[in-house]
């Protein structure tokens, strides 16, 4: 009797060349590699669905042109659509790789950041410092188009003239005068007109307020001249630019910032300054910058009724668009992404509808940047106390690309951003709640789950019953209902409880007088509280 040949050996008989492909597809990983390889790997378990994959696969470089349907898997009714992909000529090698290929192309960015990196840590802390100045200052166009266009005026008809910057702290007063100061110069050249001398003066730094006089101006206009003891620094710059200047004397562009410090009793020191640039021959430029929005109002009211008052250009706060986009500006400067998106949307809306503080939105990021530290330092020591057993998985499982690039994700996320804001925005309700002892908090926990029908009070009785729930669900022993009345009491005298007047202390009627939202909040980093409040 003729002996029957096993399905494989029918295939595999088509030559050497069959051979080495069979040996390509068998380094899938879950295939059962062949002995034809000369490999001494020990075969796993068969199983049928092993059994109809190899199938398939041989079937697929036979170089028959007709396959039985019982032998095609296609036409098997149990076959799955793993399966049939395999069958239609798609390769799960190459499938796997256009995968992780994926993933690191969109990715490519994020691989290159490391938090544990204190070289990186320092680049991204000194990106968001205030002090840090961007090489363009965007969401001010319309502001530096027209102090620009003022001082332009100023030197090409070299006529003295006076502006007011005001606007609220953090709105980019201080970092456009920089930009301008630079700016100026390069205009004049590039005009043909003689640049002018640029003094910047931060009046904070002044002992008395009329030393802008004696230790700034003057001395810029006249270094080598000596003081006069008979008339005093205004005087001479009085006479200084009441007389005709010299040709080809250059201009004087005066940066007074913080400008608010010059206002004393009478406002004398404020006034005159504003008055040099209305003298016959002044060629002197001010640019005073303030938060105050009516200054000239208030302060300079013989220059209105002079028809002397200084132009004025007003800086809005910034608005939820503008603040994300200048944090996308300091971080695309930086070859890595540090935040998530929705982390630098959170934080610009939750500054913009504060105050408009662009320098509370980069002291918040840094915060956060910090939270992200901090939680890493923690991962660490948790990953150090963890099994030989556990750190065995851990190195397999990172063998996977998709598992690499969700652990290269230490990016900072909406979570690490939410506790830096509450950091900064914290209320004075919220740290006295946070610092009560642990049964003062279960009784106001107890009374916010209490209100949560709609109720606003209930008596003394009612909330004890709630929490003696509390400390059951947690076992926690509960007090006695005289200590829980001391309590409340504690709790009214600093503000947190109303407590009615009542002979019998259970019949007292108790209301909240702070927002049940702060009790939340305050409560929401411990776990059981947490659960409570669910």
């Amino acid at each position: 009797m003729p002996s029957l040949a096993a399905p494989e050996s029918s295939n595999i008989a088509g030559g050497r060349e069959l051979k080495d492909r069979i040996v390509v597809i068998s380094k899938i990983p879950g295939e059962v590699r062949s002995p034809i390889d000369g490999d001494c790997t020990p075969h796993k378990r068969r199983l049928r669905s092993d059994t109809a994959r190899k199938d398939a696969t041989i079937s697929a470089f036979s170089p028959s042109k007709t396959k039985s349907p019982r032998r095609c898997i296609n036409g098997s009714p149990k076959s799955s659509k793993r399966d049939v992909g395999k069958d239609s000529g798609e390769n799960p090698l190459v499938s796997q790789k256009l995968l992780a290929n994926r993933i690191s192309d969109v990715m490519t960015t994020t691989s290159n950041w490391n938090p544990r990196d204190s070289e990186q840590i320092r680049a991204v802390k000194d990106a968001l410092h205030v002090s840090k100045a961007p090489p363009v200052v965007v969401c001010r166009e319309e502001e530096q188009r027209m102090v620009l266009q003022f001082v332009k005026e100023c030197v090409g008809r070299v006529k003295a003239g006076s502006l007011y910057i005001c606007g609220c702290p953090g709105t980019g007063k201080s970092l456009l005068m920089e930009k301008v100061k630079k700016d100026i110069v390069q205009c004049a050249i590039e005009t043909g007109f003689q640049p002018p001398d640029v003094l910047a003066i931060n009046c904070t730094s002044l002992a008395k307020s009329s030393e802008i006089f004696t230790k700034q101006i003057l001395e810029t206009l006249q270094p080598k001249k000596k003081l006069n003891g008979s008339t005093t620094p205004l005087q001479q710059l009085q006479n200084c630019f009441s007389q005709k200047q010299q040709h080809g004397t250059k201009m004087l562009l005066i940066i007074a910032d913080e400008l608010d410090y010059l206002i004393n009793r009478d406002c004398a020191v404020l006034h005159d300054l504003f008055m040099l640039t209305l003298l016959p021959f002044s060629r002197c430029i001010l640019i005073g910058v303030a938060n105050a929005i009516d200054l000239a109002d208030r302060f300079l009211p013989r220059l209105q009724s002079l028809n002397c008052k200084p132009m004025v250009v007003t800086f809005r706060s910034y608005s939820k668009d503008q603040i994300f986009r200048i944090l996308n500006q300091r971080m695309t400067a930086l070859p890595y992404t540090v935040f998530q998106p929705q982390a630098l949307e959170l934080c610009a809306r939750k500054v913009a509808a504060a105050s408009g503080d662009m320098r509370k939105a980069l002291c918040i990021c840094r915060c956060a940047i910090e939270i992200l530290e901090a939680d890493l330092r923690e991962s660490a020591c948790d990953m150090s106390f963890s099994s030989a057993e556990d750190c065995s998985f851990e190195q397999q499982a990172t063998q996977d690309p998709v598992f690499l690039t969700k652990n290269e994700l230490d990016v900072v996320r909406v979570d690490h951003m939410a506790i830096a804001l509450s950091k900064t925005y914290r209320s004075p309700t919220v740290d006295i709640i946070q610092s009560l002892p642990q049964h003062q908090q279960i009784i106001l926990c107890a009374a916010v789950k209490h209100f949560d029908g709609g109720k606003k009070d209930t008596t003394l009785g009612e909330l004890n019953k709630s929490y003696i729930d509390i400390c059951k669900s947690a076992l926690i022993p509960p007090i006695n209902i005289m200590e829980v009345s001391s309590m409340c009491r504690v709790l009214s005298d600093q503000g947190l409880l109303k407590l009615g007047q009542s002979r019998d202390d259970k019949l007292r009627r108790i209301s909240l007088k702070v927002d049940e939202g702060d009790i939340s909040f305050a409560l929401q980093g411990v776990r059981f509280f947490r659960s409570c409040l669910q």
